[in-house]
Parts: structure tokens; C-alpha cells; sequence
């Protein structure tokens, strides 16, 4: 998981907070998305994405692996993903906008940029498969504006694997990363789609569902790019 907006000025904890850097080093938590509106706060699962791909992952990484396509990890974290997809053989790279996930993943064996899914990336256009797992379809706090972003980066016939929450929730709310001490990171917007939720926006942003799995309370949907074939 990470947090992307458009803006450079409020791209957030992402750049100006540690509390998500040092988590990802250590490998370990406590660390939450504490709301702003008072209704308490949202657990991250630090040491399920530093460990090793669990058995939910496994069903993300064989559709994945299955198309044989170059695949685009958007807010790749400390790289379970991507760097499992490169064991396999099959072309990818991360992109995260925290330098201690891109550093972990590249330590890890795997390919990765300190860069937002809003910036100039390699390959636009041109990706056969794109991950938004771990609650990353919240990046922005604009899932719309995500996923017309993901759309042109992937290919005519592109497929995005999205992970969507588990409940029926459609929300738009500000957060702040606290960790185990109670120290607080700056607010930033972010998002949480279920999957109705979730194929509604994708249908307005060039995009229709195709396929949906379900793995140990974890949800997953497959959308298709909706775009002609080039001529």
C-alpha cells in the first residue's frame, strides 16, 4: 500500500512522513489509518506485505503469471509482488513513492521506481496486466481519477487486478498513519471501494468487469480495458 494524488504539495506521508518508511524497514507494525472524521481507526497489514506471498497472493500472482504479460505493480510497497512475478520469469516492475519500499524491493531482488502512478512512467500504453492490490485502489482518494490514470498505461487489451474491500463500503474519508508510539503522520486523502462500489467507477473510467475471486476474506475483481484495438 501507498499514497499517491496528483499534486506533488500533497502527496503526504508517501515523502514527508517516516512512520510508513520505518515500518517498512523493520518489517513490522503496529501501524493504522487513523480517520479524521472520529470513527476510529483502520489496521495495515506491515507484516503481511513484507513476508512472503501468503496463499490469497497466490491467486493474484497466478492470474497474473497466466497472462504472460509485462506486469505494473501500482504502489508496490516492499515488493512481495512484483519481485514473486520476476521468480517466475515474467517481466515487471514496482512503483511506489516511498524510497524505503522501492529499496526493499530492489533488495529483494525485484524491479522498482520511487515514482507515483501520476508520473511519466516506462512502457504507457503498453502494459498486458496491472496490480492495485492492498487496498491501493484508495491511492488519492479519487479512484476515478486512478483508474482513468491506469487505463492509458495499460495496453488495448489490458487487464488490472484489483483488490477491493471485503465489505460493501463506498468512501471517500482523510486519514493519518499512526503508529505504535501515537505519533500521528500528516492527513491525506484516501479511499475504500467494495467490489459493487468498485466495478461502478471502473464502468465510467473505461473499464468492465470480468471476473471476481474470493481467498482467505480477501476480494479481488479482474477488469478488462475497454478500448479499440490499434489499427
Amino acid at each position: 500500500m501507498s499514497a499517491y494524488l496528483v499534486t506533488a504539495p500533497v502527496l503526504g506521508w508517501g515523502r514527508a512522513d517516516d512512520l510508513f518508511a520505518a515500518a517498512i524497514r523493520t518489517g513490522r507494525g503496529p501501524l493504522w489509518f487513523r480517520r479524521e472524521d472520529g470513527r476510529g481507526r483502520i489496521p495495515l497489514h506491515v507484516e503481511r506485505w513484507c513476508a512472503a506471498p501468503d496463499r490469497a497472493d497466490l491467486t493474484l500472482l497466478d492470474r497474473a503469471a497466466g497472462r504472460g504479460l509485462p506486469t505494473l505493480d501500482i504502489g508496490c510497497g516492499p515488493g512481495r509482488l512484483v519481485t514473486a512475478l520476476q521468480r517466475r520469469g515474467l517481466p515487471a516492475l514496482g512503483v511506489d513513492v516511498t524510497r524505503a519500499a522501492v529499496t526493499r524491493t530492489i533488495g529483494l531482488g525485484g524491479s522498482a521506481l520511487c515514482r507515483s502512478v501520476f508520473d511519466r512512467l516506462p512502457g504507457e500504453g503498453r502494459w498486458g496486466t496491472g496490480l492495485l492490490a492492498d487496498g491501493n485502489l484508495g491511492i488519492g482518494g479519487d479512484p476515478a481519477a486512478l483508474l482513468r490514470r491506469v487505463a492509458e498505461l495499460l495496453a488495448w487489451d489490458g487487464r488490472l487486478l484489483v483488490e477491493v474491500e471485503p465489505a460493501e463500503v463506498d468512501e471517500r474519508l482523510t486519514v493519518r498513519l499512526e503508529d505504535g508510539r501515537g505519533r500521528l503522520g500528516p492527513a491525506f486523502p484516501w479511499a475504500r471501494l467494495g467490489a459493487s462500489a468498485a466495478t461502478r467507477v471502473a464502468e465510467t473510467c473505461g473499464f468492465t468487469a470480468v471476473g471476481d475471486w474470493r481467498s482467505d476474506g480477501r476480494v479481488f475483481l479482474e477488469l478488462a480495458v475497454q478500448r479499440a484495438a490499434p489499427a
